[in-house]
This record gives C-alpha cells, structure tokens and sequence, in this order.
C-alpha cells in the first residue's frame, strides 16, 4: 500500500492491504490504530484468546499472522487504550460480520466467485443519453418468502430470466444458520427463524429479474447494503462498510445477484454513505480510543440522526471511504452509487447558514474523479436539496463531478401540486413549470424515493387529492407527467402497485392489492408507461440538451392544461396535460413555435404546414380504470387544423401524441 497516498487522503486500494486475508497458510490481519497501547486478534480460531499484533511501518499500523485462521472463521480486534482499558471492535475493512445482535467480522475468500458479466461491463455507460428508469428497493420488504401467495415465491418464479453458462453459484452451499457458502464464508444469521425472514441475494434476483424485464425497468438501486444493527435505519447507519449485510445470505451470493441482473441486461446502482456510521462502541466509534474517523467536537462530529459524522479533513479517513466507494464497484461490479445526504457533506452539518464545509467538498471531487477514471462507464447520483452550483459538473472544472443530482424541488413542487384542491390548482398553476426555469443548471434525475413513502407523508396515490376513486386517474397523470418531463426516472417499490400503506422495512409489499380491478389497471397501466419510455428515444435522448423540450402550454392558469414537445431530433412526442376535474374538449392547441403559447421568443418553426400524430397512450383508457376504450383509441390519428391540434383533453388526464413521420 502506497503509505503516503494512505496519509494523505490518495489511495483508492486500502482494502487490498487492511483487513483480513486468508493465504495458504493461515491468514494475515492488518489494521489502523495509531493510538493504541496494544492490539490483538480475538477470534474462533484461538478460542477468543488474545493472539498479539506487532507494530508495523512508522507504527500506526497493526499485523500479525494466524496460521489457524481460515474462511468462515470470526474474529474481532481487541484494542488497549491509553488509560488502560480495551474494547472488542469489527474490522473496519472486514469483508464479512455477524448479523445483529452479534458483531464479530469473519474472514472472506473474495477470490472465490467469478463473474461473466464482461459483455455487460465493456458496454455499460452513464445512460446520459439512454433511457434511465431506476427501481428503487430494499432488499428485505420486496417480498419474504413467509408471506404466503401474495408476499412470497409464488408471482414471479424465475421464468424468462437467462442464467448463462458456467455461473458459479456457491456449489454445495446450506441456507441454514451459520453455514458457509463456496468461499468458505458463514451465513451468520442469528437463526433459523431469522434464516427464513428474508430472500438470499440470489433468490431475489431470481424473482426481481423476469419482473423488472417485464414491467420495463433497467435499472435497480438497491438501499445500502454495508452490515449495519438496527433495521429501522434502513442500512444508513452503518458499522460494517465494507460487509454485505449478512440478512441476505453471503458476499459469493450478493456477487451472483448482480451477474445476473447483468447478464439479464440490468444495471445496478448501490446507496452509499460517506457522511456518516452508527454510534455502537464495537464499530467505528473511538476506534482507537480517540476519535479516528468522527470529528473529536460534538457541534459538528454528532449528526442530526445521532450517528458520528465523518472526518473528511482527515486523508486516512478519505482513504477509507475512496477505498469502500470503490471496493462496491471493482469487488460487487456495480454500476453506479447513490449518494445519500451529500447536503451534510457539502454545507456544515447541511446548513447553509453555518458555511461551507471545504474539506467535504475537496474529497468529494477527488472521490468522484478517481471513482470514474478507475471504473469506465459507472454513473454516480447525488441526493442534494441545496442549490449549491456545479454539483453535475465535472470535477476537473471545479464541479462535485457527479453524473446526476436529484430534484428534490421538481418532486416536491409536484407533489404539492398533486395534493391541493383541483378548486385551487389555477392559483399554483406555476409550481409545474417552475423546474424548466432551472432544469438546465445541473443533470437532474426525478425521484419518487422511499423517503416519500413513510413517516406520516402518505404514499404517492394517498397523496393524491380526493377520495379512493379519484386517486387514480391523477396518479396515472402524475406519472404520465413525470415521464415526459425531462430528467432520468426513480421510483420506489410499490408505487408502481398504487401502494396505500406506507412502506415498513418488516413487512412485504401489499401484493394482495393486485386482486382489485383500480390497483392491477394502475400495475398496468405502469408496465405500459414504463415500456413506452424504454422504446421512446424521443423522452430520453436529449435531457439534458435544450434543444429536446419546447413549451406549447404553459400559461392555461384557468384550465390547468399543460403542453410540451419532447425530441431526440427526429422523433417528437407531444405531451399534453389536464390536471383540472373538467373535461377540456376541443382544447385548441398551436403546435408551431410562433404560435405556441409559452413558446421562446426566437425559436424556428418546428412545422408550419399541417401535420398529423397518432395517440400512443392516454391515461383515461378503460384497461388501466379509465372511461375511453384503448381498442378505439388507440393508434387514432388527430391532424392539425390551422397549425394547431384541436383534441379533447380529459378531466384527470393525460395524452402521448407522436408526429406521425418522424422516426418511431
């Protein structure tokens, strides 16, 4: 390990040399800890007796070498304070832990499993000019396999997924309680019962795959996977950042799961947290007896969730977290990470007031350039709430160097929206076209997360206004809107369900809902909206390019009604909206550029003679719980009349109209 890279915050490989790795004879154990009196080995191997370490280097670093030591066996670091005290603590960079209440790590094998997914990884990008349509899950409330019909195995069994040839698939593996996988690795679930809670990784793969190919989702951003002790945090809290939760089976089993979403043509995307770790005095907390990895003062070393923040002044602290950011992707080849609360890394403890945090700032951009320039084709997506500039610009030009930033105005301007009264929706008529004033300052993916589905906030149909029959038609228009505005799309499990229940990380989904004609029309009418996206270049091609939106309505305050061309410079799709309770009939729309209400001042005619489109969608057709037939509509053709579509628009409703000779 280069030792100086190491100190300064350089090295993206620390995990290569720390930790814990088996050899031929035994296995040698490293670790950081600068200040402590003495450390020691205590693990299954030595029967929890102390098997000393010796200081190695300029002395920050412990090693010692174990020839009993082996894959599958635990162990943890005992660590000799100061005042004479020790604690019992997980290996910072152990690539395997206990599942709660237990914490000791145990030593993996990561050279056991062998992916073929090399098609995939030569070809994968950051779908910037591709269609993105992110399914965001957690792991453990997809479906359980106790859950009966609905919640279990029994909807989607494997079928259409490809499996290819030679996958390695941990031969001889046991799901019982504490069994090993082929790298030699234990389970380490606390018991049967708890064995039986959740999926493997490679079960759910299995049931996730046929599903996300048939209801048209590319790609998957699993919640954070880093072992972590309270399931209430949902994997934010983390103590072990370089250990696959232990809840869903093994490390050779997550690797499974993601060659196969890989060679079933899915991309993965992992959350992943550089701003905080849990408190637990076993992890990372006081490592050493000082305060290592957290900021020593309170005001700013404890976070607004109660977890230790993060040192990002630190260069070994930048290390470790370069290190882990890139261990997910080369180890577990995941395409992408999500970064959670970058707001708090960006301004101290995510207040503006109190300034910018530079530190946090500068590794930021030297994490994210190395990331890239060591891992072709990886997306990298920031969840920001500031309106702190550059955030999508490249590091190299002073920018955070992320490829997307979340909306989080456009979501909540929209839901707001969605939520009032239609009585009054003429009054907030502009919180719908307020995103297009800023779209273009940054690369923007429109996120409909787990964070708007929980904690009181309703879930997305609840959050509609009106009574159960007139959630629908709107939420079918909601989305037919968030699909064509412009900007890549994420959606939490079950929204695509209507889910009403909020979602709770121990129970499945609400899966029953299918059973009632409005919720399996919603399920629908998603599969149709989401494969239409994948097949429209026009709703993705140019997001982030001006020239592929243009205005048509944009100033109908009294009818609600909203109009927009999407282009990829040769397809264009019309989208037309009506977020009132009225039908708007022979609503008379000018399609060419002098004529379009909201049109630029400037802007070249797209067409002035007449022209004709063809109706591709409407979220009023009867299949999906609408009133008009599909099998009459669609396919109907409408023809300008004066340079302008005359068409009526329905109440709740919304319209995909595409200019017929252009390219489909």
């Amino acid at each position: 390990m280069d030792m100086y890279g190491f100190y300064t915050g350089k090295i993206f490989d620390a995990y290569e040399y720390l930790g814990c790795r088996p050899q031929k004879a035994g296995a040698v154990f490293r670790t950081f800890a600068p200040a402590a009196v003495r450390v020691s080995v205590i693990g299954s191997f030595n029967g929890w007796e102390e098997t000393p370490m010796q200081k190695v280097h300029d002395g920050n670093f412990w090693e010692c070498v174990i020839p009993e030591a082996k894959a599958g066996d635990m162990y943890k670091y005992r660590i000799w304070r100061r005042d004479g005290s020790f604690r019992d603590h997980c290996d910072p960079y152990g690539f395997g832990m206990e599942l709660r209440p237990h914490n000791a790590s145990f030593i993996r094998d990561m050279t056991a499993y062998s992916f073929h997914d090399s098609g995939w990884m030569k070809k994968r990008n950051d779908c910037k000019r591709g269609p993105l349509n992110i399914y965001e899950l957690h792991p453990g409330s997809w479906k359980r396999p106790d859950a009966g019909a609905h919640g279990g195995a029994g909807t989607y069994d494997g079928a259409g997924m490809q499996d290819g040839a030679g996958t390695q698939d941990g031969a001889g593996m046991q799901n019982g309680a504490g069994t090993q996988d082929a790298a030699g690795t234990q389970n380490a679930v606390g018991s049967q019962e708890e064995a039986e809670a959740w999926y493997h990784y490679d079960e759910l793969a299995e049931l996730l795959i046929p599903y996300l190919k048939e209801y048209g989702y590319n790609y998957v951003e699993l919640m954070p996977l880093g072992e972590h002790p309270c399931d209430e945090s949902w994997g934010y809290q983390q103590t072990g950042f370089f250990s696959p939760t232990s809840r869903y089976g093994t490390a050779d089993e997550l690797k499974r799961m993601v060659d196969l979403f890989h060679r079933n043509g899915i991309g993965l995307i992992l959350d992943f947290v550089p701003v905080h770790f849990a408190v637990d005095d076993y992890a990372l907390a006081d490592y050493d007896g000082t305060a290592l990895y957290e900021y020593p003062h309170r005001d700013v070393g404890n976070s607004e969730w109660g977890s230790k923040n993060f040192m990002h002044s630190r260069g070994e602290v930048r290390s470790f977290l370069q290190s882990c950011a890139d261990y997910w992707l080369r180890e577990y080849h995941f395409d992408g990470l999500r970064m959670d609360a970058i707001s708090n890394m960006i301004y101290w403890q995510g207040q503006p007031e109190r300034g910018v945090n530079g530190n946090a700032v500068s590794f930021l951009q030297y994490m994210n350039r190395g990331l890239k320039e060591r891992n072709p084709g990886i997306l990298l997506a920031a969840e920001d709430s500031t309106s702190f500039p550059g955030v999508t610009k490249g590091a190299e030009n002073g920018g955070l160097g992320f490829d997307y930033k979340w909306d989080m105005g456009w979501m909540n301007d929209t839901l707001d929206y969605f939520r009032t009264d239609p009585e009054y929706r003429s009054r907030d008529y502009h919180k719908l076209t307020f995103s297009m004033m800023y779209y273009y300052e940054e690369n923007y993916l429109l996120p409909f997360s787990h964070d708007e589905v929980v904690h009181g906030k309703a879930t997305i149909i609840q959050k509609m206004n009106g009574d159960y029959e007139k959630k629908f038609p709107q939420a079918r228009a909601l989305y037919m809107y968030m699909y064509a505005h412009p900007g890549k799309k994420l959606n939490f499990m079950g929204n695509e369900l209507a889910h009403f229940r909020e979602w709770d990380e121990k129970r499945p989904l609400d899966w029953e809902l299918l059973s009632y004609p409005l919720h399996d029309g919603f399920h629908a009418f998603m599969k149709e909206l989401n494969r239409l996206y994948l097949e429209t270049p026009a709703l993705w091609t140019l997001d982030f390019d001006r020239e592929g939106f243009r205005w048509l309505a944009c100033n109908e305050e009294e009818k609600c009604v909203y109009a927009f061309l999407r282009t990829d410079g040769e397809q264009e799709l019309l989208a037309l909206f009506n977020f009132s309770q009225k039908t708007q009939e022979a609503f008379r729309l000018p399609i060419s550029a002098d004529e379009a209400d909201g049109a630029e001042s400037g802007k070249k005619e797209i067409q002035k003679e007449e022209s004709s489109f063809t109706l591709r969608l409407s979220s009023d057709w009867d299949i999906y719980g609408g009133t008009k037939s599909a099998a009459v509509e669609r396919g109907k053709s409408l023809v300008t009349e004066g340079g302008a579509l005359v068409v009526d628009i329905p109440a709740f409703g919304a319209l995909y109209l595409v200019r017929d000779g252009g390219k489909e």
